[in-house]
């Protein structure tokens, strides 16, 4: 029953996002993070829906780590810790914003503030749009900017982005929230200095299956059988490949599946003015009573 594998997922996803919260990560790797946070998805009983997100300061997103990746967080980072965990490809998707500077605090809650203001507004028939009002006015009476270009969005059964956007500005064309459909809601903050866009960087370390077409080299299309039996359509990072291959060879075969366009790679997501960002995220189910908010935690 897909509503049920949706609540169970977010309950797992809810958890481990409230334990990582209150973890002290400072002088951790983000290798170490993302590996901890991804076993603790799996040790529930879920897999991952995507490689965990650690996009620092003005990163807004769609960082990973490398394979032992040494980039280590210090007590003047701001960490968006952004994970996901699937169970029969039924996805819950939920973030935190780890923080250890109190100059920061208050960017960090208004984050939380506009996320929990706009799931008290949802239920079945609220327009997309009206939703996108409520986060840019929490955020904007606060002094601070939304980042107008990144949005939650619809997910569907091995789909992250499945078409529908949940904007977090108000913005002209919309639809209304339908019964028993998931959505992830995700208000990204910046500084009133910042540009409130993001631009893509030059890094790009999460991928996704494109095409199952095969490239005519033979180890390619064994990593591309490998990457629809384990992550089907959903993203995947470098790490997640070393179990079979070696890092040098994985990072030439997935070159190969890059050019064939076989495999789509995610840049990261910068804020414009180069300010800091940060992010909160649910995903919720609307129904006749309200909502269900799968990735509450405890």
């Amino acid at each position: 029953m897909e509503i049920e594998d949706y609540i169970k997922a977010g309950k797992i996803a809810g958890e481990v996002r409230e334990n990582t919260r209150k973890k002290n990560w400072v002088g951790k790797t983000v290798y170490e993070i993302c590996e901890e946070v991804e076993s603790e998805i799996k040790k529930r009983g879920a897999k991952c829906a995507f490689p965990v997100n650690t996009s620092l300061n003005e990163v807004a997103a769609h960082y990973t780590a490398e394979p032992n990746d040494q980039l280590t967080i210090s007590d003047d980072d701001l960490v968006k810790i952004d994970l996901g965990a699937q169970i029969n490809g039924y996805i819950a998707d939920t973030a935190v914003t780890v923080c250890y500077n109190p100059e920061y605090d208050h960017l960090v809650q208004v984050a939380e503030s506009a996320l929990n203001n706009a799931m008290s507004m949802i239920k079945i028939g609220v327009k997309s749009s009206d939703v996108g009002r409520t986060i840019e006015k929490t955020i904007k009476q606060s002094g601070y900017l939304p980042i107008a270009n990144l949005s939650g969005h619809s997910l569907e059964q091995y789909t992250i982005h499945a078409g529908k956007s949940v904007p977090n500005i108000w913005s002209i064309g919309s639809f209304s929230f339908t019964e028993n459909q998931a959505f992830a809601c995700e208000p990204f903050v910046t500084t009133g200095e910042g540009l409130g866009f993001v631009h893509e960087g030059k890094v790009k370390n999460i991928f996704a299956l494109a095409s199952r077409k095969k490239t005519k080299d033979k180890e390619a299309d064994r990593m591309l059988d490998y990457i629809w039996q384990n992550f089907n359509l959903l993203p995947f990072a470098l790490r997640w490949l070393l179990e079979e291959w070696e890092e040098n060879e994985a990072r030439n075969l997935m070159d190969i599946l890059i050019k064939k366009k076989a495999v789509h790679a995610y840049p990261v997501l910068v804020e414009g003015n180069g300010k800091r960002v940060t992010q909160a995220e649910h995903t919720f189910i609307p129904n006749e009573n309200g909502v269900t908010i799968t990735t509450i935690g405890q």
